[in-house]
C-alpha cells in the first residue's frame, strides 16, 4: 500500500534533491602535453648520462689508469684519422707485442702514438727498446723509444676531438654548469596546484 504524496512530502524531496546538487563533483583532470616538460626530463636525463660518464672516466683512471688522448695529426691514418679520440691504458713495456699501437711519453716533448715495429731487451729487466712507425708513414720513427712503460690504445673514436678539447675550456665548462644548474633549479622547483574549471566543477543555487 503505498502512501499518497503530499505537498509537504514533495518540497521536503526537491529541497534534498537541491541539496544533493550543490555539492561539487570531482571530474578528473584531462592529461595535458607538455612539450616544455619533456625536454626538460629529456635534457635532467643526458645531463644524468654525462654526469655518470664523467664519474666512471674518474674511476678508471685511478683504478685503472685508463684515459683519454687526441689526435692532432693524421700520421696513424687512416687506422686513426686526424680528430680522433683514443682510450687507452698504461701497461708494462714487458707486455706490449710488435703490431700493438701505443702512446710513448717523452719528456719536453709531446707524446707520440704510432705502431711498434720492433722490440729489444733494454738495460733493466723492466726496460724494452722498442721502433714505431705511423701508418701513414714510409718509415719508422728516427730513433728508438727507451720504455719501462706505454700507453696502449683500446680504441677510438673518430671526430670528436674538437668535442672532448671544448668541454676543457673554461667559457664553455662555466656555460655548462651555469646551464646544468638552472635546469636543475627549473625540474625541481615546487609547482602550486593548479585549479581550473576542468579540474573541479559544481553547481550552485
Amino acid at each position: 500500500m503505498t502512501t499518497p504524496a503530499t505537498r509537504r512530502s514533495l518540497r521536503e524531496t526537491g529541497s534534498a534533491s537541491d541539496a544533493i546538487d550543490r555539492h561539487p563533483v570531482a571530474v578528473p583532470a584531462r592529461a595535458r602535453f607538455r612539450p616544455g616538460r619533456i625536454i626538460g626530463d629529456a635534457l635532467l636525463w643526458l645531463a644524468a648520462a654525462a654526469g655518470a660518464v664523467c664519474i666512471l672516466l674518474v674511476v678508471l683512471a685511478v683504478t685503472a689508469q685508463i684515459t683519454l688522448i687526441m689526435f692532432r695529426t693524421g700520421s696513424m691514418s687512416p687506422t686513426i684519422p686526424a680528430g680522433s679520440v683514443a682510450v687507452v691504458q698504461r701497461v708494462p713495456a714487458s707486455e706490449i707485442e710488435v703490431g700493438d699501437i701505443v702512446t710513448v711519453d717523452r719528456e719536453g716533448e709531446l707524446p707520440v702514438t704510432h705502431r711498434v715495429t720492433t722490440i729489444a731487451a733494454g738495460t733493466r729487466a723492466d726496460e724494452r727498446i722498442i721502433t714505431m712507425r705511423g701508418d701513414a708513414n714510409a718509415a719508422d720513427d728516427p730513433f728508438p723509444y727507451p720504455v719501462s712503460s706505454v700507453r696502449t690504445v683500446l680504441f677510438s673514436i673518430p671526430g670528436i676531438a674538437m668535442i672532448v678539447a671544448g668541454m676543457g675550456n673554461p667559457v664553455v665548462l662555466g656555460s655548462l654548469t651555469i646551464a646544468a644548474t638552472a635546469l636543475v633549479v627549473w625540474a625541481f622547483w615546487p609547482r602550486g596546484q593548479r585549479r581550473s574549471g576542468h579540474d573541479v566543477e559544481g553547481t550552485g543555487p
